[in-house]
């Protein structure tokens, strides 16, 4: 099959050998898959990339080695390996998380070689982890379930209340489907902050009910005119009077150095603090101040396969306009054009790779 196969910071247009279907496992043809962050991290800091990797627990493979990327995907299925149910016939529209598991190991669908992505013709996946597409949606829109479904986890991870405020740091693919799933589930209000006037109207198009431009204003002093108490003692005086304060849920999107101490400071006393971006470099806090304040620090990646299912359903029935944020299709021979477009967020949100 032809697939965009990394090399040394950059990926060239080959032949590699099919993926072969083992027990339990689909053959499918990539019908559409988006091109994600983490992958162009992942080729410009291959050693970052596997450090973070290896330091989470995880097996690293080094792209430099030849990797086919792409886990936002959905396919065609086109053949049955052995041990299938049969669920879905051959022709079947499937979407699903980027989650392989079978006779060869388990990794990441893109980041493992036993497990080819959606950069390439054809790609194997687990039935018994694969969604139908919804009739009569269109695949590129399916395959933005994954990233958004990460949206989803995030905000259930959370824990966010239905009086609690909502603040999106960084309008990415990642952050406008946090922003998605917060209107979808009616939360509200919604801030959403992005130097990018392209993304900060994209989520005004998901929904979000206010948004900021970091340049113009700070997204952390509206906390008084939305009912926060910023102050730990303010906070605790509620509690002892048994009333539930308002609270803030900040979800960091942006995963660069010097975000996550920015928001430490300038979360109010309560707050729940969901680091969503992935930063693959060092970056610092003042934990005395996250303790004055009892800040939640979570951190969040990924979805399962449930959360992806919802996400699916949501964008299925029209409570999410995942389609609204692709802004361009490539085939193969334009992939690594279009990672270079992708650092111009007012050109570019999501592009999907149609091979």
């Amino acid at each position: 099959m032809r697939a965009a196969l990394t090399t040394d910071r950059t990926m060239i247009v080959t032949d590699v050998p099919d993926p072969v279907p083992q027990e339990g496992q689909l053959l499918v043809r990539t019908l559409a898959c988006g091109i994600c962050g983490s992958d162009l991290h992942a080729l410009e800091h291959p050693d970052a990339f596997m450090d973070t990797t290896r330091r989470s627990g995880g097996t690293p493979y080094d792209p430099r080695d030849g990797l086919v990327f792409g886990h936002e995907f959905a396919g065609e299925v086109v053949e049955r390996g052995p041990g299938t149910e049969g669920r879905f016939p051959v022709g079947t529209a499937v979407c699903g998380p980027p989650i392989g598991i079978g006779p060869q190991g388990a990794g990441i669908i893109g980041y493992t070689p036993m497990y080819p992505g959606g950069y390439g013709e054809y790609m194997i996946v687990n039935e018994g982890l694969v969604f139908a597409v919804p009739d009569g949606l269109d695949p590129k829109v399916a395959a933005i379930t994954e990233p958004f479904s990460v949206g989803t986890r995030a905000v259930d991870r959370s824990g966010i209340g239905a009086d609690d405020v909502a603040v999106v740091l960084g309008l990415g693919p990642i952050g406008l489907g946090v922003v998605a799933v917060l209107k979808a589930r009616g939360h509200g209000p919604v801030l959403a902050a992005d130097f990018s006037p392209k993304r900060r109207a994209l989520a005004e198009g998901l929904g979000a009910d206010e948004v900021i431009d970091p340049a113009a204003g700070s997204p952390f002093d509206r906390w008084a005119d939305l009912g926060v108490p910023t102050g730990t003692v303010d906070r605790i005086a509620a509690e002892l009077l048994g009333v539930r304060a308002k609270q803030a849920v900040i979800f960091e999107c942006v995963g660069v150095p010097g975000v996550l101490g920015r928001v430490v400071e300038g979360a109010p006393a309560g707050s729940t603090v969901m680091v969503v971006g992935v930063c693959m470099e060092p970056d610092e806090i003042e934990p005395g101040v996250a303790v004055s304040k009892e800040l939640t620090i979570r951190g969040t990646f990924g979805a399962l396969p449930a959360e992806y299912g919802a996400t699916l359903a949501a964008i299925g029935d029209g409570r999410i306009d995942a389609g609204s944020i692709i802004t361009g299709t490539v085939g193969l021979d334009g992939v690594m054009g279009a990672f270079s477009e992708l650092g111009a967020p007012e050109r570019h949100a999501k592009i999907v790779v149609v091979p």
